[in-house]
Order: structure tokens, then C-alpha cells, then sequence
């Protein structure tokens, strides 16, 4: 049996009030990628129940909000000697690979090794992760410079700056790394089934977004990021809007010298595989398994 291929860096999830239904939780032990649970002391028998006492870290204070445990997050992964680490919400259904224009279920050790190795390659990346599935077109381009990263996302921890938002914490982040020279990058060859914000009981659903609360936080972006951010209507709800703003950041990717890229040009599956877990009903996907196995078998 071939090695698994799993993620460079640790995979932390900080979560509240989701064990009834840990969506990220669910897919990362089937995928048997490592990570932890950060959580409230007062949840943690909860959680343990659900994927081991070795997947579990207890925050050191509770009611510190979602800011508090991603700043600590940092810390701890800075303290086991990680040069990045990866940040996920718990609320991702499943990782999707896009490949020949469909979006398919993949394992998400790969998918995350894949965003690693890449920006290991350049000196200046500061967040990299993967785009939502709704905004993947069927024939995206591979990634995407200076754009926000939400989610899922791997941080470098050299980065000198925090979240500091308890509304929009992740696009705050981007902004300010963005705002100070370092790059991004929106992975689109892969992508995150992100369950739509206030569709899952729990986390910040049941703390910041009642009420007025898409509003509140939009307007909070507005005053942090004048100029930059506005606030709007979209999709039937109060939104911030960059408009515009992302184009202005453009600081190129710089190359670490020891990378050969020349070295790299031959595609590297990272040990996947199409596989057809069920009886395939769509005549297009029988079509893209049945390729699949022709060019395999060459």
C-alpha cells in the first residue's frame, strides 16, 4: 500500500458548541489527516467523546471568542517548532478536487500537501488556502494572487500580525498582510465545501450573526478599513465589499533561490487516484471515470 500523503504543517480546528454535527472533524479523521479540536475547557469531554483525547486542545481561559482562540492557535504551533499552520472552520463539508471542469470529492491530506508544498517555494507568502466550491468555475485558472483566503487557510508564522475582529477577523487578517507587502494565494485546483454562514447551529451562528449581527459586522470592516471596505447588500444579507481593493495589492510572488521549477514541470498526483466509491448515475462522469481508466492503463 502506498504512503499516505498528508499535510507538511499541523491542521488545527477551533470549535464551540458544533460535537453534534463536526462537519470538518468528520471528513479529517475519515481522510486520517492528524489535526487537533481547540476547545473551551467546558466542552472538552464533548469532543473527546467524538475524535479521541489526543485530538483535543483546551484553550487555557474560556469566553475569549473565536480571536482568541485563533491568536493562541499561532502560539501553540509556533511553540511545537512549526513554520506555518493550517486553520480550519468547523463547518467544511468535504475537500474537492477540480479536475477536467468537475469538481470532485478527493482526500484532503493531498489537497492540503499540495497548498503547502507550493508556497513553501516562494519567501513571502503569509496566507495561502482553499477557495470555496461556489466560487470554482469549471475551468479555473490554478490559484490567484492577493485575494482574501477564508476558512481554510495555512498561515505563515512569521507574520508579525493577529487577529483582532471579533466580526470579519479573516478578511481584517488579509488586509493587513496584504496592506504590509506579503502575498496571498486562493488555491482553485482544489476547493472547500464551506457550509453557508448561519446554516450551522453553533460557533458563531449562536454568538455574533443574530439579530443585527451581519450588519454590526460589516460596518465594523468599514470604519477598520475606510476607503477599502463598503458595505452592501448581497445574496438576501448585509455584506462588506472590497470593491476593487484586491487588484491595487500587487506584490509579486518572489521565488526562494534553492527552487528549481524546471525540476518540477512533470505533474505530481500526489498519489491520487479517480475512484468510483458508488455506482456512477451522470453519463459525464462515467465518461471522465471511463478516461481515466484508458489513460491509466497506458
Amino acid at each position: 500500500m502506498p504512503e499516505r500523503v498528508l499535510p507538511r504543517y499541523p491542521v488545527y480546528v477551533p470549535t464551540k458548541g458544533r460535537h453534534a454535527r463536526p462537519l470538518t472533524l468528520r471528513f479529517l479523521m475519515r481522510d486520517r489527516v492528524p489535526f487537533w479540536a481547540v476547545v473551551e475547557q467546558e466542552e472538552h469531554d464533548a469532543y473527546a467523546a467524538i475524535v479521541g483525547e489526543s485530538r483535543v486542545l483546551v484553550l487555557d481561559k474560556s469566553g475569549g471568542g473565536l480571536i482568541y482562540a485563533r491568536n493562541w492557535i499561532k502560539q501553540h504551533s509556533i511553540e511545537q517548532g512549526a513554520a506555518r499552520h493550517w486553520q480550519l472552520d468547523d463547518n467544511i463539508g468535504e475537500v474537492l478536487r477540480v479536475y477536467r471542469g468537475r469538481r470532485v470529492p478527493c482526500d484532503s491530506g493531498p489537497a492540503l500537501r499540495v497548498v503547502d508544498d507550493f508556497v513553501d517555494r516562494y519567501t513571502n507568502v503569509a496566507l495561502a488556502g482553499l477557495n470555496y466550491r461556489f466560487f470554482v468555475h469549471r475551468r479555473p485558472v490554478p490559484f490567484v494572487r492577493n485575494v482574501h483566503v477564508y476558512s481554510c487557510t495555512l498561515v505563515n508564522n512569521a507574520i508579525p500580525h493577529a487577529w483582532r475582529l471579533a466580526y470579519n477577523d479573516d478578511t481584517d487578517l488579509c488586509l493587513q498582510v496584504l496592506a504590509d507587502g506579503w502575498c496571498t494565494v486562493l488555491v482553485n485546483a482544489f476547493a472547500i465545501d464551506k457550509k453557508r454562514t448561519m446554516t450551522v447551529s453553533g460557533g458563531n451562528t449562536d454568538d455574533l450573526y443574530q439579530g443585527d449581527g451581519r450588519l454590526v459586522m460589516a460596518r465594523q470592516l468599514e470604519r477598520v478599513w475606510p476607503g477599502v471596505v463598503t458595505t452592501d447588500r448581497r445574496y438576501g444579507r448585509p455584506q462588506h465589499v472590497v470593491r476593487g481593493a484586491w487588484r491595487k495589492f500587487d506584490t509579486p510572488l518572489v521565488l526562494r533561490d534553492d527552487v528549481d521549477l524546471d525540476a518540477l514541470a512533470e505533474p505530481n498526483e500526489y498519489g491520487m487516484q479517480l475512484t468510483e466509491v458508488k455506482t456512477v448515475q451522470s453519463t459525464t462522469l462515467q465518461k471522465l471515470a471511463k478516461d481515466y481508466r484508458r489513460a491509466a492503463a497506458l
